[in-house]
């Protein structure tokens, strides 16, 4: 039987002890990174830079601060993601670059380079296999991704509308995807409209980055051969008039995030590390971010990324929840609340099988010790 990972936490508090990002710091360093030998090695630090009108992203001293570390042991760090599949600054690395500098992600801020992980447009990739893969035996990554000796994942901690919750598996698996690696973890489902819901309010076809939605007699249609099934259109509609028509793609959609975890992972050293603040039901790759559904919570780090989105789950499980956010509104339109959090703010999130299916194909374990610092 697999022993429990160490995952090692803190929270916010900070006063007279040189401020959040030493924090972070003393936090990874307690963690075990110097275990690494990062001497002369390319080190890719894995984030999200946010999408314009989005402000949940990380701040860049957090990215600085790890930065430092690497650089600390001997490492020459970079900060990478990879483009994005829907419409928005982040379609090519140039609005994404763009992006990143608006938002602080600079050498001069952050202590490293910003390299776009895929390329121009999203096509710079390397097919890598995936160890254990049921669905996938190849995953499309970005190539600078797999270019790197060491990984590190740096997490925003949050809610999202397709998997339940955004933390280290996500920001791998779905992050370091090539545009066709994107494509491939969603093409099992494509939505559909229930035409008696539809308000005609357009927001879907806004977030549409296949053109795939027209409006016929005020109501919305999707053209299933334009669609990308990127599911972005469901999050955007706030009358659940558009749901996935494959019941089980949720499901498959969250063991491609585990499998193309594992094939970003395997076979070199990898550090993991998630904050918990600013819990916004959505993922920051929206243009705006809701309420948060509980406050914030601290950081973690671990060399398993599965025990340490285990451990940060547990610790939303447990917070107490905010008013006037996502959850109130489910609860008017008649949703039942449960002690799911990840349930409450997205019904239809099957959250728990990314863990699961991580843990079945050996990226990880689902046990941890949490070590409080």
């Amino acid at each position: 039987m697999k022993e429990a990972s160490a995952v090692y936490c803190t929270d916010f508090r900070s006063q007279q002890d040189g401020g959040l990002p030493l924090k972070l710091k003393k936090l990874i360093k307690a963690a075990g990174i110097a275990d690494i030998d990062f001497e002369g090695k390319f080190t890719a630090i894995k984030m999200h830079f946010g999408e314009e009108g989005n402000l949940s992203y990380l701040r860049p001293d957090y990215a600085r601060a790890v930065a430092e570390v690497v650089t600390e042991l001997g490492g020459r760090p970079f900060l990478t993601d990879c483009n994005t599949l829907y419409p928005g600054k982040r379609k090519n690395a140039l609005d994404h670059l763009d992006v990143a500098m608006q938002h602080g992600f600079l050498p001069i801020t952050t202590g490293c380079q910003v390299i776009i992980g895929d390329g121009l447009k999203g096509t710079d990739e390397v097919d890598v296999p995936v160890v254990n893969g049921e669905l996938c035996k190849v995953a499309h990554i970005g190539r600078a991704i797999m270019d790197a000796d060491v990984f590190i994942s740096l997490s925003h901690f949050k809610g999202h509308e397709e998997a339940g919750f955004g933390g280290a598996l996500k920001n791998i698996g779905m992050g370091c995807g090539s545009r066709a690696g994107k494509m491939d973890q969603h093409k099992d489902g494509k939505p559909e409209v229930h035409q008696e819901k539809c308000r005609n309010c357009k927001k879907c076809a806004k977030e549409c980055g296949s053109d795939a939605i027209t409006f016929e007699s005020g109501k919305a249609y999707i053209n299933q051969d334009l669609c990308k099934g990127c599911g972005r259109c469901i999050g955007a509609c706030n009358f659940d008039a558009i749901e996935n028509q494959n019941e089980g793609a949720f499901e498959d959609l969250n063991k491609k995030i585990a499998e193309y975890s594992q094939a970003v992972c395997y076979g070199r050293p990898t550090f993991h590390i998630c904050l918990i603040l600013d819990v916004s039901p959505y993922c920051d790759c929206h243009a705006y971010n809701d309420a948060p559904l509980i406050p914030n919570i601290g950081m973690a780090a671990s060399f398993d990324p599965v025990a340490l989105d285990q451990a940060c789950s547990d610790l939303c499980q447990k917070a107490q929840r905010f008013q006037n956010t996502r959850i109130t509104d489910n609860v008017s339109r008649g949703l039942k609340i449960t002690e799911d959090l990840w349930h409450d703010s997205e019904p239809k999130a099957v959250w728990k099988m990314t863990l699961e299916h991580a843990e079945k194909i050996g990226l990880g374990t689902r046990k941890y010790e949490l070590k409080r610092i």
